[in-house]
């Protein structure tokens, strides 16, 4: 098996929305006998592109798997989502991998979003080779693409194909390890020829550029480049493999994936140049301990992905870590801490599952089905020799929306429609708000939650409506407020009720929390009752004073009061708590809080101007910008209130190019005139009810 790990590949197409990463996959698997004809995204047609929802936006929502061979090499590909909407759980496919294939557009080359996506790249410490991808489209720049890569990504770009024309006249590539040009023909296949004479003169320098920066990789030999002015073509492709392993050097491919032009010169530079799984570090576990990527090991698979299939149920897709796993084993998931049956081990090939007849070791992403307790995240191992591996860190997320039945009474059967979502979808999340009874979807925008809530109604048959949630204001005491009584007395024909007590109340620093002092001496209250006042403070300050929020960081010293030997009660006392607070609040008088978001915003140089003027329309505070290779980043205090919805607002400012994240900061005093239709809002809902 060692053998045939050393030539296997396992890797990843990484890049922003709209490169073209899906239609690279299509191009592979076409030019390796993995698919019979080339889909497209436009007819919905494509191997990897097959959920409903995918079709309709003609873009990925979730990752596509494939499996080929190139020269009777395995290859495993994972087609991982470009729009931030979708790719929230990007390092969980990373993690999966051994290297990466890095799609760019030539037309647009590195936008904001190739950065993000780089970064991701960067941070799984994995090495890559970039393809720049539409060398047939109009407006197509390969050299400002090329160059982007070095001035807008910072890395040390080596290109291995020169392109012979561009746009429609883009017919063919210069292989410039090997000096020659490669003719495409009609059908995607090339023939060799002599570099064209008009481009003979380009070539020569840039030969000279890709040799350099491959002998800088290794002092030694660029110490024999120095001294002997050439180098062994052996001794330049030893070079470059160990600078790619290294992550100095990122090879360059070029082509047209819809034309299928380029596709067995990027899976030759795969083949070459990106490491088996045997080449891999050891993986590093929760606690800290190492196993090694090798046949050998104990056997450990880590789940980075959960599928749900219309006919074989829950589908969890894995990447096998070390060991070997074999059909009709037995694995103990170290995260539950109990045992999984392994019936077929199923390889994935867009939505097509085939079973595998042999073992499958380091590498393979293999999928199983009907698992009973494994999800996303968990870790699959041998029994005798538990490991769980470090889960990667997740994209935050951005966005909340209220969930509502169109039919009133359907609340469990929406919450329980989204639930099932979560086993595949470890970026959403579902929550109830205690005060407004909502139930809450929380996911990376607002695409991600209007198509979850799609899925949802198809598969599940329940309407689903979308609303913005209620902004979680709070209240808060102006001043104090002392020697305020709370009285409750009421006779009826039997035991009465009474319960009397003396507060004082005053506003705390915020963040100071509910302070609650017993003072009472003298046994004018007698204990057993005192947690009853408490008790109805809190629960009189958790429905508020003005509309309806939580009133906070106050204190309340009890300090007198009386009882009646017959009808006190503890619930005659948590009234008259509850009346003493109410009372309370209005001599000291309350105010509204709204709560405040700092927001990273990261925008080309030349929207800065409009992002920041469109923040400051929200009501926001910049606090300062930075500018780097082209892009600013710019940190805010914004009102939630204002930023519910940013999402759609800056995508659409930015043409698509603006990414931001959003995290809570601290409460503010509400302005007079926003207050005011709070608390107009509140007084109309409770006259409704």
């Amino acid at each position: 098996m060692s053998d045939a790990l050393k030539n296997q590949r396992t890797y990843a197409l990484v890049g922003h929305g709209g490169c073209g990463k899906t239609s690279v996959a299509e191009m592979l698997l076409f030019n390796t006998g993995g698919i019979a004809r080339l889909g497209k995204i436009e007819e919905g047609t494509t191997a990897l592109d097959f959920e409903p929802e995918e079709i309709k936006r003609r873009g990925s929502i979730q990752p596509g798997f494939a499996h080929y061979k190139w020269n009777k090499n395995q290859h495993f590909l994972i087609d991982t989502p470009g729009d931030s909407n979708f790719n929230g759980d990007l390092s969980y496919q990373l993690a999966a991998a051994d290297g990466v294939v890095f799609v760019i557009d030539a037309v647009d080359g590195v936008k904001p979003l190739t950065r993000k996506a780089w970064k991701d790249v960067q941070a799984a410490q994995l090495p890559a080779v970039a393809f720049i991808n539409k060398m047939d489209r109009d407006r197509a720049e390969f050299q400002t693409a090329f160059d982007s890569l070095k001035n807008s990504l910072g890395i040390k770009p080596v290109l291995l194909y020169y392109p012979i024309g561009a746009r429609e006249s883009f017919k063919g590539v210069v292989d410039m390890l090997e000096n020659t040009a490669l003719i495409f023909d009609d059908k995607g296949g090339v023939s060799k020829a002599e570099i064209p004479a008009d481009i003979a003169d380009e070539v020569g320098p840039i030969r000279e550029a890709m040799i350099e920066n491959i002998a800088e990789s290794d002092e030694t030999l660029m110490e024999k480049y120095l001294e002997e002015g050439a180098l062994s073509l052996e001794e330049i492709k030893s070079a470059l493999k160990a600078g790619v392993l290294s992550r100095e050097l990122v090879p360059v491919c070029v082509g047209a994936a819809l034309e299928n032009k380029g596709g067995p010169q990027l899976l030759d530079a795969v083949q070459a140049l990106l490491p088996s799984p045997l080449d891999h570090p050891a993986w590093v576990g929760e606690d800290g301990s190492e196993r090694p990527s090798s046949p050998e090991a104990p056997a450990a698979c880590f789940v980075f992905k959960t599928l749900a299939d219309p006919f074989a149920g829950q589908l969890t897709v894995m990447r096998v870590l070390s060991g070997t796993l074999s059909p009709d084993s037995t694995l103990l998931n170290s995260a539950k801490g109990e045992k999984e049956r392994v019936a077929q081990l199923l390889l994935m090939q867009g939505k097509d599952q085939t079973p595998s007849k042999e073992p499958l070791g380091p590498g393979a992403i293999v999928t199983l089905a009907k698992l009973k307790l494994t999800k996303t995240g968990d870790t699959l191992c041998d029994e005798k020799a538990p490991f769980a591996l470090k889960k990667p860190k997740l994209a935050q997320q951005l966005i909340t929306y209220a969930l509502a039945p169109a039919e009133k009474g359907d609340e469990d059967k929406v919450y329980s429609a989204m639930a099932k979502l979560l086993d595949e979808d470890v970026t959403l999340t579902l929550s109830r708000d205690e005060e407004s009874a909502d139930i809450l979807i929380t996911g990376m925008g607002q695409n991600h939650i209007e198509v979850s809530a799609d899925r949802a109604k198809r598969r599940y048959k329940v309407d689903i409506l979308l609303k913005t949630p209620k902004v979680p204001y709070r209240e808060t005491l102006k001043g104090k407020a002392s020697e305020i009584q709370g009285r409750h007395k009421k006779q009826t024909g039997g035991r009465g009720q009474f319960g009397d007590c003396w507060i004082h109340i005053e506003p705390q620093p915020r963040n100071a929390g509910y302070e609650f002092v017993d003072a009472i001496v003298g046994g004018s209250i007698p204990r057993q009752y005192i947690p009853a006042v408490d008790k109805g403070i809190q629960e009189s300050s958790a429905r508020g004073y003005l509309a309806g929020f939580q009133l906070i960081d106050f204190k309340v010293t009890l300090y007198d009061g009386s009882y009646h030997n017959v009808d006190s009660s503890e619930m005659a006392f948590k009234i008259a708590g509850s009346l003493a607070f109410k009372k309370a609040c209005e001599k000291a008088g309350v105010k509204l809080l709204e709560p405040i978001m700092t927001v990273t915003v990261a925008v080309p140089d030349n929207y800065m101007g409009d992002v920041i003027g469109d923040l400051s329309s929200r009501r926001g505070k910049v606090l300062g910008s930075d500018s780097q290779a082209g892009v600013t980043e710019i940190k805010a205090h914004v009102p939630m209130s204002e930023v519910l919805k940013y999402a759609p607002d800056l995508r659409s400012m930015t043409g698509g190019q603006g990414t931001f994240t959003m995290e809570f900061s601290h409460y503010e005093e509400c302005p007079p005139q926003i207050a005011e239709k709070v608390i107009a809002e509140h007084k109309k809902n409770q006259a409704e009810e």
